[in-house]
């Protein structure tokens, strides 16, 4: 696996492993949607009761392993941390044009 990390990507992963939730939201497009294994969260209001939830309320950390890049996708890789799930998960994020328009968590 490459470690190239498309910016967009990057600004999320810092915002998280920085428990920065308005860095996180400002990286995603107005419509952006976070797909937790099926569960969608669309717009910043959604995503954010999601992350107080989830993710950076959890004070989630993102230890990443590998990266691979699919045209406007990219997969990540990642050691997950933190008060909530712990372990190995991958983040799909597909940007569109400098922010993300989805991110999809899987195992």
């Amino acid at each position: 696996m490459t470690y190239e990390i498309d910016p967009a990507v990057q600004a999320l992963l810092d915002a998280a492993n920085a428990g920065d939730l308005a860095a996180f939201l400002a990286g995603f497009t107005d419509e952006g949607v976070v797909d937790d294994w099926g569960r969608e969260f669309r717009g910043a209001s959604r995503i954010t009761a999601w992350s107080d939830a989830e993710f950076i309320g959890k004070r989630v950390t993102l230890a990443v392993e590998g990266v691979k890049r699919f045209g406007d996708d990219t997969v990540v890789a990642a050691q997950v941390g933190g008060d909530g799930f712990n372990g190995p998960s991958h983040f799909t994020f597909h940007v569109v044009g400098d922010r993300v328009s989805r991110m999809t968590i899987r195992a």
